[in-house]
């Protein structure tokens, strides 16, 4: 049987403590370490190719208040026949508080049948969130919402 000496207990310990403290400046990232609107401001326009956004069709429902910003629950719809001439390609979900802004994107196809998803994001703080939809036609369409983050989610570092 191999024993463990008492330096080598004591090595691995210290690493266990560097890897904790590690793991907890994850989650205490400092405020500068979110986007700016600067930022989502940016990721609109990759996402959009620098063409107009028109207000309406699109509705995002997030709660005003959310004591946790762990499991945010968020809806979102785009007003659609969902045909073969008209229908949504694609939704994109930005936030400008969280470390990186595109929180995701939903492809969507006739098959789809309606133009609508819910689902639960974590955000980082209080902040502005947009839901820009782009449709068949080749137009870009947004609603957005804001939301107060109480206690904001622990944050990571990609």
């Amino acid at each position: 049987m191999n024993k463990i000496t008492h330096n080598q207990r004591r090595h691995w310990l210290k690493q266990a403590q560097g890897l904790g403290l590690l793991a907890l400046g994850f989650c205490l990232t400092p405020i500068s370490a979110f986007a700016k609107k600067e930022e989502a401001d940016e990721a609109i326009k990759k996402i959009t190719g620098g063409a107009a956004i028109r207000e309406g069709k699109v509705t995002l429902t997030i709660p005003p208040l959310v004591e946790n910003g762990n499991l945010v629950a968020l809806n979102v719809s785009v007003d659609s026949p969902m045909t073969t001439n008209d229908y949504v390609k694609t939704i994109h979900v930005i936030a400008e508080g969280n470390p990186l802004p595109n929180i995701f994107t939903v492809y969507l196809s006739l098959r789809s049948g309606t133009a609508k998803i819910t689902t639960r994001v974590r955000l980082a703080d209080s902040q502005k969130v947009w839901a820009i939809a782009q449709m068949s036609d080749g137009s870009f369409w947004k609603g957005s919402a804001e939301t107060l983050v109480t206690l904001s989610a622990c944050t990571e570092i990609v």
